[in-house]
Protein backbone atom coordinates (compact mmCIF):
# COMPACT_ATOMS: atom_id res chain seq x y z
CA UNK A 1 0.00 0.00 0.00
CA UNK A 2 2.96 2.32 0.48
CA UNK A 3 3.14 3.23 -3.19
CA UNK A 4 -0.46 4.50 -3.07
CA UNK A 5 -0.42 6.53 0.13
CA UNK A 6 0.65 9.81 -1.46
CA UNK A 7 -2.06 9.49 -4.10
CA UNK A 8 -4.77 8.76 -1.55
CA UNK A 9 -3.55 11.65 0.59
CA UNK A 10 -4.15 13.89 -2.42
CA UNK A 11 -7.68 12.44 -2.65
CA UNK A 12 -8.61 13.31 0.95
CA UNK A 13 -6.92 16.72 0.77
CA UNK A 14 -8.86 17.56 -2.40
CA UNK A 15 -12.16 16.41 -0.88
CA UNK A 16 -11.57 18.47 2.25
CA UNK A 17 -10.69 21.58 0.26
CA UNK A 18 -13.78 21.12 -1.94
CA UNK A 19 -15.84 21.16 1.24
CA UNK A 20 -14.24 24.30 2.68
CA UNK A 21 -16.65 26.83 1.06
CA UNK A 22 -19.57 25.08 2.76
CA UNK A 23 -18.25 25.16 6.34
CA UNK A 24 -20.74 26.95 8.56
CA UNK A 25 -23.26 27.61 5.77
CA UNK A 26 -25.92 25.20 7.00
CA UNK A 27 -25.83 23.37 3.64
CA UNK A 28 -24.74 19.85 4.54
CA UNK A 29 -26.15 18.32 1.33
CA UNK A 30 -24.11 20.68 -0.85
CA UNK A 31 -21.02 20.08 1.30
CA UNK A 32 -21.36 16.30 0.97
CA UNK A 33 -21.93 16.65 -2.78
CA UNK A 34 -18.78 18.71 -3.22
CA UNK A 35 -16.66 16.26 -1.23
CA UNK A 36 -18.11 13.22 -3.00
CA UNK A 37 -17.60 14.66 -6.49
CA UNK A 38 -14.01 15.58 -5.68
CA UNK A 39 -13.23 12.20 -4.13
CA UNK A 40 -14.69 10.24 -7.05
CA UNK A 41 -12.81 12.34 -9.62
CA UNK A 42 -9.47 11.94 -7.86
CA UNK A 43 -9.93 8.21 -7.13
CA UNK A 44 -10.57 7.52 -10.79
CA UNK A 45 -7.18 8.99 -11.68
CA UNK A 46 -5.28 6.37 -9.65
CA UNK A 47 -3.78 3.40 -11.50
CA UNK A 48 -5.58 0.65 -9.58
CA UNK A 49 -8.42 -1.83 -9.76
CA UNK A 50 -10.34 -0.39 -6.81
CA UNK A 51 -13.72 -1.23 -5.31
CA UNK A 52 -15.75 0.50 -2.61
CA UNK A 53 -16.56 -2.43 -0.30
CA UNK A 54 -18.28 -0.35 2.36
CA UNK A 55 -19.52 3.23 2.26
CA UNK A 56 -22.57 5.38 2.79
CA UNK A 57 -24.31 4.94 -0.56
CA UNK A 58 -26.02 2.07 -2.33
CA UNK A 59 -25.92 1.65 -6.10
CA UNK A 60 -29.28 3.43 -6.57
CA UNK A 61 -28.23 6.38 -4.42
CA UNK A 62 -25.74 8.07 -6.76
CA UNK A 63 -24.00 10.52 -6.65
CA UNK A 64 -22.85 8.89 -3.40
CA UNK A 65 -19.75 6.71 -3.62
CA UNK A 66 -21.77 3.53 -3.49
CA UNK A 67 -20.98 0.07 -2.19
CA UNK A 68 -19.65 -2.02 -5.05
CA UNK A 69 -18.59 0.98 -7.14
CA UNK A 70 -15.43 0.43 -9.15
CA UNK A 71 -12.89 3.24 -8.92
CA UNK A 72 -9.50 3.84 -10.44
CA UNK A 73 -8.35 3.21 -13.97
CA UNK A 74 -9.32 -0.47 -13.74
CA UNK A 75 -5.73 -1.56 -14.19
CA UNK A 76 -3.04 -2.38 -11.67
CA UNK A 77 -3.29 -3.64 -8.10
CA UNK A 78 -6.63 -4.79 -6.70
CA UNK A 79 -7.63 -2.64 -3.73
CA UNK A 80 -10.54 -2.64 -1.27
CA UNK A 81 -11.66 0.81 -0.15
CA UNK A 82 -13.80 2.11 2.68
CA UNK A 83 -14.69 5.77 2.18
CA UNK A 84 -16.47 8.68 3.76
CA UNK A 85 -16.15 11.96 1.82
CA UNK A 86 -17.27 13.74 5.00
CA UNK A 87 -17.46 12.07 8.37
CA UNK A 88 -19.31 14.87 10.13
CA UNK A 89 -21.59 16.55 7.59
CA UNK A 90 -23.59 18.28 10.32
CA UNK A 91 -20.38 19.49 11.97
CA UNK A 92 -19.29 20.89 8.62
CA UNK A 93 -22.56 22.67 7.95
CA UNK A 94 -22.61 24.14 11.47
CA UNK A 95 -18.94 25.08 11.49
CA UNK A 96 -18.25 22.76 14.43
CA UNK A 97 -15.33 20.44 15.13
CA UNK A 98 -14.84 16.80 14.12
CA UNK A 99 -15.34 16.80 10.35
CA UNK A 100 -12.89 14.84 8.19
CA UNK A 101 -12.53 13.48 4.65
CA UNK A 102 -11.33 9.90 5.05
CA UNK A 103 -10.31 6.76 3.17
CA UNK A 104 -9.06 3.34 4.27
CA UNK A 105 -7.39 0.99 1.81
CA UNK A 106 -6.29 -2.63 1.92
CA UNK A 107 -5.37 -5.37 -0.50
CA UNK A 108 -8.30 -6.88 -2.34
CA UNK A 109 -10.58 -9.17 -0.35
CA UNK A 110 -9.44 -8.10 3.11
CA UNK A 111 -11.97 -5.46 4.27
CA UNK A 112 -15.45 -6.27 5.59
CA UNK A 113 -17.97 -6.06 2.77
CA UNK A 114 -21.25 -4.98 4.34
CA UNK A 115 -24.20 -2.61 3.91
CA UNK A 116 -24.50 0.81 5.50
CA UNK A 117 -26.29 0.15 8.80
CA UNK A 118 -25.74 0.52 12.51
CA UNK A 119 -22.81 -1.28 14.12
CA UNK A 120 -21.86 -1.76 17.76
CA UNK A 121 -18.17 -1.03 18.33
CA UNK A 122 -15.57 -1.36 21.06
CA UNK A 123 -11.97 -0.13 20.76
CA UNK A 124 -8.92 0.00 23.00
CA UNK A 125 -5.21 0.63 22.58
CA UNK A 126 -2.29 -1.78 22.20
CA UNK A 127 -1.89 -2.56 25.91
CA UNK A 128 -5.19 -4.47 26.12
CA UNK A 129 -5.28 -5.75 22.53
CA UNK A 130 -6.25 -9.41 22.44
CA UNK A 131 -7.82 -9.22 25.90
CA UNK A 132 -11.12 -7.33 25.57
CA UNK A 133 -14.29 -8.93 24.24
CA UNK A 134 -17.38 -7.21 22.86
CA UNK A 135 -19.52 -9.90 24.51
CA UNK A 136 -18.14 -9.13 27.98
CA UNK A 137 -20.01 -6.72 30.27
CA UNK A 138 -18.57 -3.20 30.27
CA UNK A 139 -17.23 -3.59 33.80
CA UNK A 140 -15.24 -6.70 32.89
CA UNK A 141 -13.66 -4.99 29.88
CA UNK A 142 -12.80 -1.96 31.99
CA UNK A 143 -11.13 -4.14 34.63
CA UNK A 144 -9.15 -5.93 31.89
CA UNK A 145 -7.96 -2.60 30.49
CA UNK A 146 -7.10 -1.28 33.94
CA UNK A 147 -4.97 -4.34 34.67
CA UNK A 148 -3.28 -4.18 31.25
CA UNK A 149 -2.41 -0.52 31.73
CA UNK A 150 -1.50 -0.72 35.40
CA UNK A 151 -4.26 1.73 36.35
CA UNK A 152 -7.06 1.88 38.85
CA UNK A 153 -10.62 1.98 37.55
CA UNK A 154 -10.86 5.56 38.74
CA UNK A 155 -7.96 6.47 36.45
CA UNK A 156 -9.67 5.18 33.30
CA UNK A 157 -11.76 7.17 30.85
CA UNK A 158 -14.22 6.01 28.19
CA UNK A 159 -15.30 8.01 25.18
CA UNK A 160 -18.68 7.66 23.48
CA UNK A 161 -21.08 9.66 21.35
CA UNK A 162 -23.60 11.78 23.23
CA UNK A 163 -26.67 9.75 22.32
CA UNK A 164 -29.52 8.34 24.39
CA UNK A 165 -28.71 4.82 23.19
CA UNK A 166 -25.39 5.07 25.05
CA UNK A 167 -26.74 6.33 28.38
CA UNK A 168 -26.60 2.91 30.06
CA UNK A 169 -22.86 2.64 29.35
CA UNK A 170 -22.23 6.15 30.61
CA UNK A 171 -24.17 5.51 33.81
CA UNK A 172 -22.43 2.18 34.44
CA UNK A 173 -18.97 3.67 33.88
CA UNK A 174 -19.64 6.60 36.19
CA UNK A 175 -20.99 4.28 38.87
CA UNK A 176 -17.62 2.48 38.77
CA UNK A 177 -15.77 5.79 39.11
CA UNK A 178 -14.66 5.77 35.46
CA UNK A 179 -14.68 9.16 33.76
CA UNK A 180 -16.60 9.68 30.53
CA UNK A 181 -16.03 11.95 27.55
CA UNK A 182 -18.95 12.64 25.23
CA UNK A 183 -18.69 13.89 21.65
CA UNK A 184 -21.40 15.09 19.28
CA UNK A 185 -20.57 13.70 15.84
CA UNK A 186 -17.93 11.77 13.95
CA UNK A 187 -16.79 8.61 15.75
CA UNK A 188 -13.74 7.63 13.67
CA UNK A 189 -11.20 9.93 15.28
CA UNK A 190 -12.45 9.31 18.86
CA UNK A 191 -12.11 5.55 18.27
CA UNK A 192 -8.57 5.88 16.93
CA UNK A 193 -7.58 8.26 19.74
CA UNK A 194 -7.67 5.38 22.24
CA UNK A 195 -4.55 3.99 20.51
CA UNK A 196 -2.49 7.18 20.78
CA UNK A 197 -0.54 7.99 23.93
CA UNK A 198 -1.51 11.58 24.62
CA UNK A 199 -2.49 13.16 27.89
CA UNK A 200 -6.25 12.98 28.35
CA UNK A 201 -7.02 10.41 25.64
CA UNK A 202 -9.60 7.79 26.54
CA UNK A 203 -8.77 4.17 27.35
CA UNK A 204 -11.89 2.71 25.77
CA UNK A 205 -14.21 3.71 22.94
CA UNK A 206 -17.67 2.18 22.96
CA UNK A 207 -20.75 3.01 20.93
CA UNK A 208 -23.27 2.29 18.21
CA UNK A 209 -22.72 4.12 14.94
CA UNK A 210 -22.37 3.60 11.20
CA UNK A 211 -20.78 0.45 9.81
CA UNK A 212 -18.70 2.33 7.19
CA UNK A 213 -17.18 4.47 9.94
CA UNK A 214 -16.54 1.27 11.87
CA UNK A 215 -14.46 -0.28 9.10
CA UNK A 216 -12.61 2.99 8.54
CA UNK A 217 -11.77 3.13 12.25
CA UNK A 218 -10.80 -0.56 12.26
CA UNK A 219 -8.06 0.10 9.69
CA UNK A 220 -6.77 3.06 11.69
CA UNK A 221 -6.80 1.08 14.93
CA UNK A 222 -5.02 -1.89 13.33
CA UNK A 223 -2.41 0.51 11.96
CA UNK A 224 -1.62 1.59 15.53
CA UNK A 225 -1.60 -1.86 17.11
CA UNK A 226 -4.88 -1.47 19.00
CA UNK A 227 -7.95 -3.68 18.91
CA UNK A 228 -11.47 -3.15 17.64
CA UNK A 229 -14.38 -5.55 17.76
CA UNK A 230 -17.84 -4.96 16.34
CA UNK A 231 -21.29 -6.34 15.62
CA UNK A 232 -23.60 -5.37 12.77
CA UNK A 233 -27.13 -4.50 13.93
CA UNK A 234 -29.56 -5.23 11.09
CA UNK A 235 -33.05 -4.21 12.24
CA UNK A 236 -35.14 -5.16 9.20
CA UNK A 237 -35.48 -8.25 7.05
CA UNK A 238 -34.16 -6.21 4.13
CA UNK A 239 -30.97 -5.33 6.01
CA UNK A 240 -30.53 -8.93 7.16
CA UNK A 241 -30.95 -10.29 3.64
CA UNK A 242 -28.60 -7.65 2.26
CA UNK A 243 -25.91 -8.84 4.69
CA UNK A 244 -26.45 -12.45 3.65
CA UNK A 245 -26.21 -11.50 -0.02
CA UNK A 246 -22.82 -9.95 0.72
CA UNK A 247 -21.52 -13.18 2.21
CA UNK A 248 -22.30 -12.66 5.91
CA UNK A 249 -24.07 -15.89 6.85
CA UNK A 250 -24.69 -14.76 10.45
CA UNK A 251 -25.08 -10.98 10.15
CA UNK A 252 -25.36 -10.24 13.88
CA UNK A 253 -22.43 -12.31 15.13
CA UNK A 254 -19.51 -10.61 16.85
CA UNK A 255 -16.78 -9.52 14.45
CA UNK A 256 -13.18 -9.78 15.54
CA UNK A 257 -10.66 -7.22 14.35
CA UNK A 258 -9.56 -9.82 11.80
CA UNK A 259 -13.17 -9.98 10.58
CA UNK A 260 -13.16 -6.22 9.95
CA UNK A 261 -9.74 -6.02 8.29
CA UNK A 262 -7.71 -9.21 7.93
CA UNK A 263 -4.37 -7.83 6.80
CA UNK A 264 -1.62 -5.54 8.00
CA UNK A 265 -1.19 -4.40 4.40
CA UNK A 266 -3.56 -1.50 4.89
CA UNK A 267 -3.56 2.27 5.36
CA UNK A 268 -5.79 4.98 6.82
CA UNK A 269 -5.73 8.55 5.48
CA UNK A 270 -7.86 11.39 6.85
CA UNK A 271 -7.72 15.13 6.16
CA UNK A 272 -9.35 17.39 8.73
CA UNK A 273 -12.03 19.75 7.44
CA UNK A 274 -12.58 21.21 10.89
CA UNK A 275 -10.40 20.58 13.94
CA UNK A 276 -10.57 17.44 16.06
CA UNK A 277 -8.73 15.97 19.02
CA UNK A 278 -5.86 14.76 16.83
CA UNK A 279 -5.55 17.28 14.02
CA UNK A 280 -6.22 20.90 13.05
CA UNK A 281 -8.81 21.93 10.48
CA UNK A 282 -8.17 23.73 7.18
CA UNK A 283 -6.29 27.00 7.60
CA UNK A 284 -7.09 29.83 5.19
CA UNK A 285 -4.01 32.02 4.89
CA UNK A 286 -3.49 34.89 2.49
CA UNK A 287 -1.97 32.93 -0.39
CA UNK A 288 -2.42 29.32 0.64
CA UNK A 289 -4.78 26.85 2.25
CA UNK A 290 -3.03 24.58 4.76
CA UNK A 291 -4.47 21.10 5.28
CA UNK A 292 -3.64 18.80 8.17
CA UNK A 293 -3.87 15.05 7.63
CA UNK A 294 -3.37 11.84 9.58
CA UNK A 295 -1.66 8.98 7.75
CA UNK A 296 -1.46 5.53 9.34
CA UNK A 297 0.22 2.50 7.79
CA UNK A 298 -0.54 -1.00 9.01
CA UNK A 299 2.97 -2.24 8.24
CA UNK A 300 4.94 0.18 10.42
CA UNK A 301 2.38 1.18 13.11
CA UNK A 302 3.48 4.84 13.00
CA UNK A 303 1.29 7.91 13.53
CA UNK A 304 2.05 10.52 10.89
CA UNK A 305 0.72 14.04 10.80
CA UNK A 306 1.17 15.79 7.45
CA UNK A 307 0.66 19.51 6.85
CA UNK A 308 0.40 20.60 3.21
CA UNK A 309 0.32 24.10 1.74
CA UNK A 310 -1.95 24.43 -1.29
CA UNK A 311 -1.50 27.58 -3.40
CA UNK A 312 -4.94 29.06 -3.90
CA UNK A 313 -4.46 29.39 -7.65
CA UNK A 314 -4.35 25.57 -7.92
CA UNK A 315 -7.28 24.78 -5.60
Amino acid sequence: MNQFIQEFLHVTESAALATYPWIGTGNKIEADQAATDSMRTQLNKIHMDGEIVIGEGEIDEAPMLFIGEKVGTGHGKGIDLAVDPIDGTTSTSKGKNNAIAVIAIAKKGTLLHAPDMYMEKIVTGPEAAGKINIDFPLEKNLRIIAEAKGKKLEELKIITQDRERHNHWVEEARALGVRTELFEEGDIIPAISTCIHRQGNADLFIGIGGAPEGVLAAVGVKSLGGEMQARLLPNTDEQWNRCVSMGLARPNEALSHHGLVNTDECAFIATSITSNMLSQGIENNQDVFITHSIVLNGLDKCFRHIATEHPKVTV
